[in-house]
């Protein structure tokens, strides 16, 4: 009885020191990765994107806001953000000034359910369920249209909430089209979409959460790769397993990072793809709800992803 006893408390002292890890350690430790995609026509110089996603931020996150503002040391050529900047009705202050060293350089945005409703407490247990979305509180309404007004204003980023638009970068001409968050069931991609322009040298999808309905049309539509977020790569993640969900209907091995979609790939190894398909990059994102501010095993991440000519 007293060995069983003592199993019982080390377990739960072990799950105790977990927890504190997951909550005090992990979730500040903030990891650029570097990921490389061979999609550029051949002969052309590589591009370097910074993809920053989930940031969730709160004004008082200022190790978050400084660890943000170092990116524009990376000078990159393009920036793609992929929403849920916000957790907080005041945060689109502290939002500009850790992107303000991005500021001026060609990018996108896509917006996600965060930047629109500010986060409610919910049950811990909601976020193992595979989609975690509870009923919007409109009372809890974020202040969206400053967020876009700084982002196409003062970054001059261009907006692909259910739109296509062009950029001229490094030389290469790049079409997008993207869509408004699916998780809030706002993608209207029936409206944008359509093959790449004949004088674009790439077409690139960007969407907040990859949900396969989305991911699914912008692959039948030809685009090169897919740049998303959302999924926080599951947030708690058992190591050799991986992640337990990913809060839409991706399958959990594309929580985070490379993969390739095609239509019909859900679930389905990238290994098994057509050779042609299009990758598919998802950001495990910089932050948590501030109700859930835990991450285990799933350290917060901006990405740099260097474009390279196809092999």
């Amino acid at each position: 009885m007293h060995g069983f006893t003592r199993t019982v408390a080390g377990v739960g002292a072990l799950g105790i020191s977990a927890l504190g890890y997951a909550a005090v350690i992990e979730r500040q430790a903030f990891v650029l990765r570097h990921v490389a995609l061979p999609i550029l026509p051949a002969g052309r110089q590589p591009l370097r994107v910074l993809q920053l996603s989930d940031m969730h931020l709160v004004p008082r996150q200022e190790r978050k806001i400084q660890w943000v503002r170092r990116l524009g040391d990376l000078q990159p050529d393009l920036v793609i953000n992929t929403g849920d900047n916000l957790a907080h009705l005041e945060a689109v202050p502290a939002v500009r000034r850790a992107l303000e060293p991005l500021y001026g350089i060609p990018g996108v945005f896509a917006l996600g359910s965060n930047d629109y409703y500010a986060p409610k407490v919910k049950s811990p247990a909601r976020y193992l369920l595979p989609d975690a979305r509870v009923p919007l509180d409109a009372t809890r309404r974020l202040p969206v249209d400053k967020l876009i007004e700084s982002f196409t204003r003062d970054a001059g980023w261009l907006d692909l909430n259910n739109a296509r638009g062009k950029l001229t970068v490094g030389g290469i001409d790049i079409e997008f089209v993207g869509v408004d968050d699916p998780h809030l069931d706002r993608d209207r991609y029936a409206a944008v979409s359509g093959p790449r322009a004949s004088a674009s040298d790439l077409f690139l999808g960007v969407l907040h959460a990859p949900y396969t309905r989305v991911l699914d049309a912008m692959a039948g539509d030809g685009v090169d790769a897919i740049i998303a977020g959302h999924t926080h790569g599951g947030q708690l993640c058992v190591p050799g397993f991986g992640a337990l969900v990913t809060n839409c209907d991706l399958d959990r091995r594309r929580a985070k990072g490379v993969s390739r979609w095609w239509v019909g790939a859900n679930g389905i190894p990238s290994r098994l793809g057509p050779a042609d398909a299009p990758y598919l990059h998802v950001s495990a994102g910089l932050g948590t709800s501030p109700y859930a501010p835990v991450r285990f095993a799933c350290r917060p991440e901006a990405s740099l992803i260097t474009l390279l000519p196809r092999r």
